[in-house]
């Protein structure tokens, strides 16, 4: 049998047991043998409650040591662990439960209100993990059978930013080789601090951060959710040396910045800043680099592979937005949409994606995995991109997202990125609205900088030097905020509502 999550712990525990490895934000820290004993009483729980291999576990979650250790333990006794955010509405917990075929759910009352709001919704009672409730067992839950039970560790919910949310199952031999990948694209060491609060409930704050750590023995500054405050006063004085989020984090992290006539902050042990989970705009590549005087690293990663399959490497300085390279035992194919068939070098197509790292499927949809998988192995990923002559790969949008204006393809993140050259705009998203002889409208929003303002007769004579007729957008809409999801996504599928309203 393969590494299981762990093992990890375990290697630690046996090697370096007192060792820092959790800092929480009211000064307490955990060492691994702590996290370890954690890991007991979860599992010892889990077990008293009858919650068996193939079982799965759904943890409401902000990052707290009593997640990382139900993850942990759940990985013991071969159930799965399944994260949800817990700032997720009441119906969407409860469909996630639905649709895991849930065992028990767990909930992190103490680090994150919305958590206990939850608990309350379900008669949570007192866990043996301090902070933590629980719901009563559910008798009819189904456990999973072999293989399937003793292959996957996680059901990792996708972010449903287009469609409806599908459960990944993510392999132990998946997460566990990428953990290590992962850590050696950076260097990642036992020296290391890395700022936790990507959500563990998601594949980025799971295995590029919890797994990736414990795989070395670095350590983390966990917390339960994003403040920029709290992120500059961790870079000034608590040793962060790695610094990763989606690219709404560095939005949000600048614009405090800008409020605050902050153009440089401390970061004396910071050496390594890192974005994913989402595209990465060139405009705001270069401010975050300007600010840190740091390489912006980026990379291509999704649920269903595990983490990333696609990295930048250290040390390379690349003015552009390339995720960079494969990673060991990681491939991409860029096919023709229509017919499945390889395109060379320099075109553009859909990814399929295959490796170690990929999923077993869609948990208990067969259509959804069907849909999406083709011989070979290649997981189609929906994705659209091209491979350059040295092997970076370029991400240019999603297929379901591209948009047909007068008979050409017009490439949302080709739009976005003119938008957010704008003076005062702080990132764009666009998207389609169909119009009634089958055509496409551009249709673009932007969030602003605070206390910037639109001038729109600026903003379109720069996108008419910028793009070619067919892409200008019809409308241009201003936000307060863009809506995204827990993640950082920007949630288009809510946009394109808001644009069919648009006149």
């Amino acid at each position: 049998m393969s590494e299981r999550l762990h093992d990890l712990l375990a290697r630690q525990v046996a090697h370096a047991p007192q060792r820092p490895f959790i800092h929480l934000p009211d000064g307490r820290s955990l060492s691994f043998a702590d996290l370890g004993t954690l890991t007991d009483a979860a599992e010892g729980e889990l077990r008293g409650i009858g919650v068996r291999a193939g079982d799965r576990v759904l943890v409401v979650a902000e990052n707290c040591p009593e997640h990382a250790a139900l993850i942990l333990a759940c990985s013991r006794v071969g159930a799965w662990s399944c994260g949800v955010n817990a700032r997720m509405a009441a119906g969407e917990v409860d469909a996630f439960a639905h649709k895991a075929d849930a065992r028990v759910l767990y909930f992190t009352a103490s680090s994150s209100a919305s958590a206990a709001q939850h608990a309350a919704r379900h008669a949570g009672v007192a866990s043996v993990l301090p902070g933590m409730r629980r719901s009563a067992v559910a008798s009819a839950a189904t456990p999973e059978a072999p293989p399937l039970r003793d292959e996957v560790a996680a059901l990792i919910f996708t972010s449903g930013t287009t469609g409806a949310p599908k459960g990944v199952m993510a392999t132990h031999e998946g997460l566990v080789h990428f953990a290590r990948v992962s850590a050696a694209s950076r260097a990642l060491g036992p020296g290391d601090r890395s700022y936790a609060f990507v959500p563990m409930t998601h594949i980025f704050g799971l295995a590029t951060v919890l797994l990736a750590s414990l795989a070395v023995g670095a350590e983390l500054v966990m917390r339960p959710q994003f403040d920029p405050a709290d992120l500059l006063d961790a870079l000034a004085h608590h040793g962060v040396s790695q610094l990763q989020g989606p690219p709404a984090l560095f939005s949000r992290l600048l614009a405090h910045m800008h409020e605050h006539g902050i153009e440089h902050p401390p970061a004396p042990a910071l050496r390594y800043v890192y974005t994913g989970a989402g595209p990465l705009d060139l405009t705001l590549k270069r401010r975050v680099e300007a600010a840190f005087g740091q390489t912006l690293h980026h990379g291509y990663g999704l649920s269903e592979y595990a983490g990333s399959v696609h990295l930048t490497r250290l040390g390379e300085q690349r003015d552009d937005t390339s995720v960079g390279y494969a990673v060991e035992d990681g491939e991409v194919q860029v096919t023709d949409p229509a017919s499945g068939r390889p395109l060379p070098v320099g075109e553009r197509g859909e990814l399929w994606i295959r490796g170690r790292g990929l999923m077993r499927g869609y948990f208990r949809d067969s259509a959804a995995t069907a849909a999406v998988m083709r011989d070979g192995g290649w997981y189609a990923s929906g994705d659209l991109g091209e491979l350059h002559a040295d092997g970076a790969l370029f991400v240019v949008g999603r297929l379901k997202e591209m948009i047909i204006r007068s008979g050409f393809n017009v490439y949302p993140a080709e739009v976005e990125l003119a938008l957010n050259q704008l003076p005062g705009v702080q990132r764009s998203a666009v998207v389609g609205r169909p119009e009634g002889d089958g055509n496409e409208e551009v249709i673009a929003f932007v969030e602003l900088r605070p206390g910037s303002s639109f001038d729109a007769a600026a903003a379109r004579a720069h996108l008419r030097q910028q793009l070619a007729p067919y892409k200008l957008p019809a409308h241009i809409a201003v936000l307060p905020e863009l809506p995204t999801s827990h993640n950082g996504k920007v949630l288009k599928r809510q946009l394109q509502q808001q644009a069919a309203a648009l006149r």
